[in-house]
């Protein structure tokens, strides 16, 4: 049983440095064959523990078994080509070299099972995981195949229902879909972003979630926000589409941001996962910081659909700042806690 306020958080924590480079993203393993296998098992081990000694309720792998989020999972499909890459605008923020897709997409075998049934082994927790939203997806490759990014999405949303319904069968809580580009593209998630996310999500017997942020504490990310103005009113295009569709939870940001809190009012009958930790900087809140922003997420939203939770993913940061950030989650969630019974 969760208590009230339940914990969790976006999903990636940073890797042991024995594993993969410290800071760095898509950063290469240090590992091979069998021996890897065995530091990915060890990695969880590690997240796991600093989660739940940190009193979070609901937890993850913290994507310890993935290079990247959206890569990650694509990486193991065919009709992708992943050695000749192509240059292109990421949510027209910065350049990176993608993979190309040059035939049609499909999921030779599933993708995450062993690694679920690890984590459900390994933790009596309540457990989510994420994979990468159909439309993300899609802005992190180059079509030289299907000529529409709809097409493509909905492609990616029919592999990505295989695998959440298989995992949802593995005893899987929740399964997070990750979305940061429904904070951009706009009238692609009115005409066929949130359809493809449904598409997604259809038949899962689990909890499914949604995670919009304003991106990775990288530099490029940090720049962008400092353009968007006083106030970031992005969610309020998006919040209303996703109130009527049958996701059940959305992760949104709004520790140490210019989003207007009230907006979260817009998720009517959703779960919301209020960011409550700022992942764009090694400051490490307090727990008073946090309870905080809960308190002011409270004025919007039920107490029992409520989650405190991260901003976004923390794989860059140091593992000293994200354990302390993570001790400082659940001390606040518990102020506000033992404020309310």
């Amino acid at each position: 049983m969760l208590p009230l306020l339940p914990t969790t958080i976006a999903g990636s924590l940073p890797k042991p440095a024995w594993l993969a480079e410290p800071r760095k993203l898509w950063a290469p393993w240090k590992l091979e064959g069998e021996a890897l296998a065995e530091g990915k098992r060890d990695a969880v081990r590690l997240v796991l523990e600093m989660q739940e000694r940190s009193g979070i309720d609901i937890v993850t792998d913290g994507e310890q078994t993935r290079r990247h989020f959206v890569n990650g999972y694509m990486e193991t499909l065919t009709g992708i080509d992943f050695k000749n890459l192509k240059t292109v605008r990421i949510r027209n923020r910065y350049d990176a070299s993608v993979p190309r897709v040059v035939g049609p997409v499909s999921r030779p075998a599933p993708v995450h099972s062993e690694d679920v049934k690890f984590l459900r082994a390994a933790t009596a927790n309540a457990i989510k995981f994420t994979l990468p939203g159909p439309m993300t997806m899609v802005d992190t490759l180059y079509d030289e195949y299907y000529g529409s990014r709809e097409k493509l999405a909905f492609a990616f949303a029919a592999i990505l229902n295989q695998e959440a319904r298989e995992l949802a069968a593995l005893g899987i809580d929740v399964i997070q879909f990750d979305e940061p580009a429904f904070n951009v593209y706009f009238d692609e998630v009115r005409e066929w972003g949130v359809a493809a996310l449904e598409r997604a999500r259809k038949g899962v017997a689990a909890k499914t979630a949604v995670h919009i942020c304003y991106g990775y504490g990288i530099e490029a990310n940090i720049v962008w926000k400092k353009s968007l103005g006083n106030e970031w009113r992005q969610y309020e295009q998006i919040f209303p589409l996703l109130a009527k569709s049958t996701i059940d939870q959305v992760s949104l940001e709004c520790a140490n941001s210019r989003v207007p809190i009230d907006l979260i009012a817009l998720l009517e009958g959703k779960d919301v996962l209020v960011g409550c930790i700022d992942v764009a900087t090694n400051r490490v809140e307090t727990p008073e910081d946090v309870a905080k922003v809960i308190r002011e997420a409270l004025k919007h939203v039920p107490r029992e659909r409520l989650y405190p939770c991260t901003n976004c993913g923390m794989v860059p940061l140091p593992r000293e700042v994200a354990a302390g950030k993570l001790e400082s989650l659940g001390a606040g969630a518990a102020l506000v806690r033992a404020e309310l019974v």
